[in-house]
């Protein structure tokens, strides 16, 4: 069974940087492309960035560009999210999520394309 267990998350002030991890079991994961999504209170889950199996290529909502990294260590089964210039808008409950099928291009934001989900980790950024 596939688990994603996102840590990390917690309360910063605005300009200040997180990073958070996801650790990933119960499948090849360096085979399949991750994303992170973050939800706020009274909106829709909005995807934040997204990169290969492998690596490669990384996608990104345009509201975090030059702003947030994405990246992956597929020795240590692991996802991360590296957070910078952190603005109040940022506040949210952050998602790590892993594709259907192996291999293929950079995901989309679109959550479909998404099989799996963890259970979100809390970043607050105060103004």
């Amino acid at each position: 069974q596939v688990q994603l267990v996102e840590s990390g998350g917690g309360l910063v002030q605005a300009g200040g940087s997180l990073r958070l991890s996801c650790a990933a079991s119960g499948r090849a994961f360096s085979t399949y492309n991750m994303g992170w999504f973050r939800q706020a209170p009274g909106k829709e889950r909005e995807f934040v960035a997204a990169v290969t199996w492998n690596g490669g290529n990384t996608n990104y909502a345009d509201s975090v560009k030059g702003r947030f990294t994405i990246s992956r260590d597929n020795a240590k089964n692991r996802v991360y999210l590296q957070m910078n210039s952190l603005k109040a808008d940022d506040t949210a409950v952050y998602y790590c999520a892993m594709s259907y099928a192996p291999y293929g291009p950079v995901l989309t934001g679109r959550r479909g394309q998404y099989e799996y989900w963890g259970q979100g980790t809390q970043v607050t950024v105060s103004s």
